[in-house]
């Protein structure tokens, strides 16, 4: 969702069909990462909502991993049948620790597509909100940040905007449905 927002657009759904794939692949992971990006802004948002493109980003999962499992999360990718695949970042000078794994999914009802996930390690102990359904995400005013940093490229969705509006507001923006509104501009 790097790309610039096309207001005609507004309005398109994410597939179904994707969002369960990942989310299927995600239940088995959740004991152990930190969820962030567009995947945060779902779980942040109401319950039930409309899988707006524009809302979230849902093209890959990024996530966290704390060091003492990063052993574990590659074996379970792995075990999923996750590869690890080369990205243009690998092999530039990068305080992060990096890494990127696909998965093709072929359910023979839709043409066959990759679920990418992009695989972080954790290293400055990033503050975490738990989630009642159990999911860990990066506190929301943390995730702000990431968008200034050039963590993630959706710093235009209508969750990240809605978001900034209702922290700079003190509200708290989890489950609120701004997060997935089309914004009135």
């Amino acid at each position: 969702m790097g790309d610039p927002h096309r207001k005609d657009r507004y309005g398109e759904t994410w597939p179904q069909y994707k969002i369960d794939a990942y989310l299927k692949e995600m239940v088995c992971l959740k004991p152990f990462v930190i969820i962030s990006g567009g995947w945060a802004w779902h779980f942040l948002s109401p319950p039930g909502h409309k899988e707006l493109k524009h809302a979230h980003d849902h093209k890959d999962l990024d996530i966290y991993v704390r060091k003492p499992h990063v052993a574990t999360i590659i074996a379970l990718l792995k075990g999923l049948g996750f590869q690890k695949v080369p990205t243009k970042y690998d092999n530039l000078p990068n305080p992060e620790d990096f890494r990127r794994y696909e998965k093709l999914i072929d359910d023979g009802e839709h043409k066959p597509f990759r679920l990418t996930i992009d695989f972080f390690v954790d290293q400055r102990d990033i503050e975490v909100r738990q989630l009642d359904e159990g999911w860990i995400i990066v506190e929301p005013e943390t995730l702000l940040s990431f968008y200034t940093e050039g963590h993630h490229g959706s710093s235009e969705s209508f969750a990240v905007r809605a978001a900034r509006k209702l922290i700079e507001q003190g509200i708290d923006p989890q489950g609120r449905a701004e997060l997935v509104q089309i914004p009135n501009e």
